[in-house]
């Protein structure tokens, strides 16, 4: 078989994979090839491996449903002493959508909350793949300042589990973070190999902040966008150079052009023909009040000498001003000069976040009111293999979770509506023998 007919046969079973999964399948059968000869037969096959899609990869996946996941986990014992360090606790909750469920919990106030764990596999942005992170997270408490973001950490067979902190290098941090009601966000910061340091999004991207599961998805590709997802709905995307400060400007104000010393940008200036009126200095800003009289009781040694009231003077109009006119020399505003940036240049790596390979995921926390809830997290390098994962954990115990937890206010709302005296403060039995309460001597 000829290339531009083994070509045009890839196209043909490439457009059948992608817009009829079924049709594809059904041309793999062996009897479709059954009349071809060995040659026909070899090449077409090959045209179908030209086309079908890579299958997704996944470099870390995990739901914390077995008591082993501690051993797949590590405490980062020398960030901290151990009184700083909170208690991870294995629980699913006090609401959830399947008892045997489970994730892992923050359980001691005004704590610090570390953790990390090794990919199954390290993930390289050289590789030419979309990187999606993706985790679930709930607020049991009502979390009034703390993170509860992810992290995507390189450093291979160096990372120092047991050191694990806020210093550490990180390629991704990604997830909500409150404290107080200025700051509520979803973190999407990004490290720049090109700038050695780590950018966040320009615009803030907004979180949940009741106190059901909310799934976060970050999708990086290498065409440099980027996209961010809260329920699988997507909240946020655009270009890694518009949203990043990954570049420099293309323009700048051109450093050898200044404003002329001439320069005249005072559209107005005073009337010099105006002069200010004779005696206008002269003029109180407050006077006696005329109609004021002594009274007859005022004794000048006990009292002092009387001076009558003071009132603002309706005559005192303020400081002296001249009248504005037009500025006949006004050149208008000084633009400064822009030029192209000698110093721009493209940079199609913005997304490499993971140029030395990603290696561990990890939370690296604080937080003041504790029962935070993490679970189901996924790296991986297909949007489509997280989404088919939330459909199999988020999306499975939605629901149930959210009937749970209105079953659970409505008894709350019932036992304080049945803790409650009848009839409220009217029935208050208040009566102490008279009207006021405090006997007749009062």
């Amino acid at each position: 078989l000829g290339e531009e007919h083994a070509s045009g046969l890839a196209h043909v079973v490439s457009s059948q994979v992608v817009s009829h999964p079924k049709t594809a399948c059904a041309l793999f059968k062996p009897q479709k090839f059954s009349h071809l000869s060995p040659t026909m037969k070899f090449s077409t096959l090959a045209a179908f491996a030209l086309a079908a899609p890579a299958a997704a990869e996944v470099y870390f996946k995990e739901q914390f449903n077995d008591d082993g996941w501690s051993d797949r986990w590590t405490v980062p014992s020398d960030w901290k002493s151990k009184s700083e360090l909170g208690e991870w606790k294995h629980t699913s909750g006090e609401w959830y959508g399947d008892e045997a469920d489970k994730g892992i919990q923050t359980s001691e106030e005004a704590r610090f909350y570390g953790l990390s764990a090794k990919l199954d596999k390290t993930f390289n942005s050289s590789d030419g793949k979309d990187l999606v992170i993706q985790y679930a997270v709930k607020h049991e408490q009502d979390l009034d300042c703390g993170g509860s973001y992810i992290k995507l950490l390189p450093g291979g067979d160096s990372f120092d589990s047991a050191k694990f902190g806020g210093d550490t290098p990180y390629a991704v941090m990604f997830g909500p973070d409150k404290c107080g009601s200025s700051n509520q966000k979803t973190h999407v910061i990004l490290h720049s190999d090109e700038k050695k340091d780590n950018l966040l999004i320009k615009k803030e991207v907004s979180a949940e902040w009741d106190s059901l599961t909310h799934l976060y998805t970050l999708v990086l590709r290498p065409d440099n966008t980027f996209e961010v997802f809260v329920d699988n709905k997507s909240v946020r995307s655009g270009k890694l150079e518009d949203e990043f400060d990954f570049l420099l400007p293309k323009t700048i104000k051109d450093p050898d052009q200044s404003k002329p010393d001439d320069w005249v940008d005072e559209a107005e200036m005073d009337d010099p023909e105006d002069k200010k009126p004779e005696g206008y200095d002269d003029i109180a800003e407050e006077i006696p009040d005329p109609e004021a009289k002594k009274p007859e009781d005022w004794d000048d040694e006990d009292d002092g000498e009387w001076e009558p009231p003071m009132f603002d003077n309706p005559q005192y109009t303020g400081e002296w001003r001249a009248n504005r006119i037009p500025n006949p020399d006004y050149k208008g505003k000084w633009e400064h000069p822009i030029i192209d940036n000698p110093d721009y240049k493209y940079d199609d790596k913005m997304h490499a976040v993971c140029a030395d390979g990603c290696t561990h995921v990890g939370f690296e926390l604080w937080q003041v009111k504790t029962g935070t809830i993490f679970d189901d997290i996924i790296v991986t390098d297909s949007l489509e293999e997280a989404q088919t994962f939330a459909e199999e954990t988020f999306f499975k115990k939605k629901e149930g979770e959210k009937k749970m937890y209105d079953d659970i206010q409505d008894e709350k709302r019932k036992e304080e509506e049945a803790s409650m005296p009848e009839g409220g403060d009217d029935d208050m039995d208040m009566d102490m023998g008279d009207d006021d309460g405090f006997g007749d001597e009062f």
